[in-house]
């Protein structure tokens, strides 16, 4: 079952690190015969949070917020990619998040962190979670972690050392099992 996966991230900083690992869960997931969309808000700027898009009449809503809702609409899962800004997510990905509601009910999230330092983003991790589930996109338990982001993935998105190209595959493995599930039954119903 080929399915279609939209990676949101969320750094607008000029020297930003996480790229590299959209490249890299961009790339796993084409290696598995997949979709992947990248929503990326440096070239999606949306502006701050004032409506949602579905409080837009469809001809007003501002273009880059129908090209992420239609991703979005499109999409069996997500994969939310988060660097670690004073312990928690980076303004313009808390931003694109907030934007969205339905498009995300009833898909599978999971969630991808990263750091320069030694937690790879792990406490972002914790705060993206709990948004995510009030989204109603339910993150999978494994989380992706890229610690020291700098020495593990290259700049092209290659994995440095082979356990991150093992570790984001289980990752994915998971990510897909859940897709895979939850897309049958929104096929079948959902609750409301």
């Amino acid at each position: 079952m080929t399915l279609t996966f939209s990676i949101l991230y969320g750094s607008v900083r000029e020297k930003r690190l996480g790229i590299r690992a959209v490249k890299f869960i961009k790339s796993l997931l084409e290696a598995r015969g997949h979709k992947a969309i990248v929503l990326d808000t440096k070239e999606l700027p949306l502006p701050f949070l004032d409506k949602m898009y579905k409080e837009f009449d469809e001809a007003d809503a501002p273009a880059n917020m129908k090209t992420i809702a239609n991703a979005l609409n499109g999409s069996d899962a997500f994969v939310v990619v988060t660097g670690e800004y004073n312990h928690s997510i980076p303004p313009a990905l808390k931003n694109m998040l907030d934007h969205f509601q339905k498009e995300y009910f009833f898909k599978p999230s999971g969630i991808a962190a990263y750091s320069a330092g030694q937690f790879g983003g792990m406490r972002a991790a914790v705060h993206v979670r709990a948004i995510l589930a009030e989204l109603g996109t339910p993150s999978i338990p494994v989380i992706a972690s890229y610690p020291k982001i700098q020495k593990v993935l290259d700049a092209d998105g290659s994995a440095i050392e082979e356990y991150f190209t093992k570790s984001t595959n289980k990752f994915l493995d998971e990510l897909e099992w859940y897709a895979k599930a939850l897309k049958r039954q929104r096929e079948d119903r959902t609750p409301y």
